[in-house]
Formats: C-alpha cells, sequence, structure tokens
C-alpha cells in the first residue's frame, strides 16, 4: 500500500495533532530537502532576490506546502468523523501523506469511503481559493508574498486539489473509482 514504509524501513511518531497520531518516513526529509533547494533557486533566479532571502523563501514553500498537506489530511479527517468511521492518524513521506484507519475497521459501505476519500481534495480546493485570492491582494509586483501565494495557490489546486483525483494507486482519485460500483 502506497504510504506505507516497505519493510525494514523506518517509520518516525513525531506526536499527535487534532487526534491524529502523526508519523514521518525518511523519503519524507529528502523530499523536504529538495523542495527548499528547487524553491529557493527558483526565487534566487526568477525573482532576482539575494541569497538569504532565497534561503528563507525555499523554507516558506516547505512550510506551505506541509500545512497544505496536513489542511488536506484535515479534511479527510473531518469527512470521515461525520461519516462516523474517524482517522486515526496520518504518514507523511516524501511530498504527500496517507491516511491512516484503525486496523480493526469493519467492512464499509463504498459510499462512507468516498465520502472520506472527498474531504482531502474539496479542503485544498478551499485553500487554493484562498491563496488565489492573496495573490491577487498582493498584485504581481508583490514581491515574495505574490510568488508565495501563488506556489500555494498550485499546491492546493493543482497538486492536492485536482490532481488528488489522478488514478495513480495511491491518490483519493483511486479511491473513489475503487468504491464508485461497490
Amino acid at each position: 500500500m502506497a504510504g506505507q514504509p516497505a519493510p525494514g524501513r523506518s517509520e518516525y511518531r513525531i506526536g499527535r495533532l487534532a487526534g491524529l497520531d502523526l508519523s514521518v518516513v525518511p523519503s519524507t526529509l529528502w523530499s523536504m530537502a529538495a523542495i527548499w533547494l528547487g524553491a529557493g533557486l527558483i526565487i534566487f533566479w526568477l525573482l532576482g532576490l539575494g541569497w538569504g532571502w532565497a534561503v528563507l523563501g525555499g523554507l516558506l514553500v516547505v512550510i506551505i506546502h506541509w500545512l497544505s498537506d496536513f489542511a488536506h489530511q484535515g479534511g479527510h479527517a473531518l469527512a470521515a468523523r461525520r461519516t462516523g468511521f474517524p482517522m486515526t492518524g496520518l504518514r507523511f513521506w516524501g511530498i504527500f501523506s496517507t491516511s491512516l484507519w484503525p486496523a480493526g475497521e469493519p467492512a464499509l459501505p463504498g459510499r462512507i469511503h468516498i465520502r472520506r476519500a472527498l474531504g482531502g481534495p474539496i479542503a485544498s480546493i478551499l485553500v487554493g481559493v484562498a491563496a488565489l485570492l492573496v495573490a491577487w491582494l498582493a498584485g504581481s509586483d508583490g514581491g515574495m508574498l505574490w510568488w508565495l501565494a501563488l506556489f500555494a495557490a498550485a499546491d492546493n489546486l493543482l497538486l492536492l486539489g485536482l490532481g488528488a483525483f489522478l488514478p495513480l494507486g495511491f491518490t483519493d482519485g483511486s479511491t473513489i473509482l475503487h468504491w464508485w460500483k461497490r
């Protein structure tokens, strides 16, 4: 299953937030470093800001991405709680995360799985629209604020929102497709 650490791989519990157990696998750290570096280079070369701003901006991009991912999972958690079959936690892996469910969860009807799967993309699309509003208010000459808001909008609308519907085997789209006719 996607998001599950491979046998022999480490998973680290990092705490509990909003009633969810949080854990990470090592690929999370590598992806954070890659995002930080990539975003920093874009800020340096495209925005023409100095290295200090590039390092700070890259770090802010990493923070925005993980807050966005957590909001996506928060949407799943809220939808799941409303069905009466809540999540137990989430695992961060690579640039993504996976919802965790009770080990002894009973067999559930497809509509429950679909409702839980829709919660994340809906939350991400709402966050993305809010970020677009911030980008619009900042204006294209808003420098780093505009760029960060634009990144947040793209991350939430394209990757975590609409992208979540792609049936890639580990996405919400795969869950919806699997349970659609069941």
